[in-house]
């Protein structure tokens, strides 16, 4: 009885109060329906297929993840020639698993005179994940060096425009 009271208390309260309710959490809405284009979730809801390199070895695998993090983030991409004195260039070795997710990161050679610039890298990496699948070696590990400008964009060695 108290139940009942209290919800039809809360129901009468809620329609007085002249504000919508709140739509109910994303978490609890139910699923979309299995059938007919009409049941498609709206693409930001879903993750997006990861997609697929069909390199035969590291050294081709690392074109397709150069492209994967410029396409990632184009905003920061260096466009044109870059500087010819460069805030700082790292060298890291990037270890993906067969889903492209990210497994290990080794420098190479880290510009350790910018260690804001190591930790901007790795989390650019990290948030990059996932990576095209190495769909023909299972996983694989590349190396990139990166070519990094004081303004905080940056260029990949393997789609560089070089230098003025």
């Amino acid at each position: 009885m108290t139940l009942g009271f209290t919800a039809g208390a809360a129901a009468i309260l809620a329609g007085c109060s002249g504000a919508p309710a709140p739509a109910p959490p994303v978490a609890t809405r139910p699923p979309p329906a299995s059938s007919g284009p009409a049941s498609a979730a709206p693409s930001e809801t879903r993750p997006a297929a990861p997609k697929v390199s069909n390199a035969a070895n590291p050294r081709d695998y690392r074109r397709d993840a150069a492209q994967h993090l410029y396409d990632q983030n184009a905003d920061r991409i260096w466009k044109g020639k870059l500087q010819p004195n460069l805030y700082a260039i790292g060298t890291l070795q990037v270890e993906l698993d067969r889903n492209g997710l990210v497994t290990r990161l080794h420098w190479m050679r880290a510009p350790s005179h910018a260690p804001e610039v190591v930790k901007e890298i790795e989390r650019t990496v990290r948030e990059a994940a996932p990576f095209p699948t190495p769909s023909r070696m299972g996983k694989v590990t590349y190396t990139e060096t990166w070519l990094w400008d004081k303004s905080g964009r940056f260029q990949l060695d393997t789609l560089t425009e070089g230098q003025l």
